[in-house]
């Protein structure tokens, strides 16, 4: 009798980098595809044989309604956070809604889809992947929400390793991604889009199941990947 196969959710499935992790994990892992409902969800569940978990992550009670639908996830090996925001604008220009924006999606929807899912995590002894940013270590001119945002979920990272030390937590911080929010973000600052000097979706993925697929004699804590 074979062992089942390890059971892995991931948000922003839909496309970009959470698509192509998805990609690469599909030949090892059971695959339950976070992200709101859409017709691209949909499609890569359907080319991956995945569940799909279509529920805006900003809408706590509907997220805890769709984690404990059906029969619930009572055992998950990985969970990996790539859904994201991202708005720029020099605080003089930035409303308060902005703000709270870029900490629904990036920061608060993160905290309360990993307490939901602490059970199933601490049943398999799970592995959390949360997909940051190189704004999570620095901050620029221009983006001060989305960098107070990723800073935030630097430290949500570091306080649940330190709470949950039967869980492996890693932070993934790449730089610029080509990637669709990458294109609004080039609109953003006035500028014609370029793919050089941008890390590919597919590489970011690689670097995420590396570390999903590390032996677990070992814990990959921070991994930093800047464009070459």
């Amino acid at each position: 009798m074979t062992d089942p196969r390890p059971t892995a959710l991931i948000t922003g499935a839909s496309r970009g980098v959470g698509a192509e992790i998805a990609r690469q994990l599909a030949p090892t892992h059971d695959l339950v595809l976070g992200g709101r409902p859409s017709a691209r969800l949909n499609a890569v569940a359907d080319e991956l044989g995945a569940a799909a978990l279509a529920v805006d992550l900003t809408d706590h009670a509907a997220l805890a309604a769709a984690v404990q639908g059906a029969e619930g996830i009572t055992s998950l090996d990985v969970l990996v956070h790539s859904a994201g925001f991202a708005s720029i604008g020099r605080l003089e220009d930035s409303t308060a809604a902005e703000w709270r924006q870029m900490f629904e999606v990036n920061l608060l929807a993160t905290v309360e889809l990993t307490r939901l899912l602490l059970p199933a995590l601490r049943a398999a002894g799970g592995h959390v992947v949360f997909l940051n940013s190189g704004a999570g270590l620095f901050a620029h001119p221009g983006w001060s929400a989305y960098a107070a945002s990723k800073f935030g979920l630097t430290a949500f990272a570091q306080a649940l390793r330190a709470e949950e030390p039967a869980l492996r937590v890693t932070s993934v911080f790449p730089g610029r991604i080509d990637t669709e929010m990458q294109q609004g973000i080039y609109a953003q600052e006035g500028r014609d889009y370029a793919r050089t000097g941008l890390l590919r979706p597919d590489t970011v993925a690689a670097a995420v199941v590396g570390a999903i697929r590390t032996p677990g004699d070992a814990h990959p804590v921070d991994i930093v990947l800047k464009p070459r």
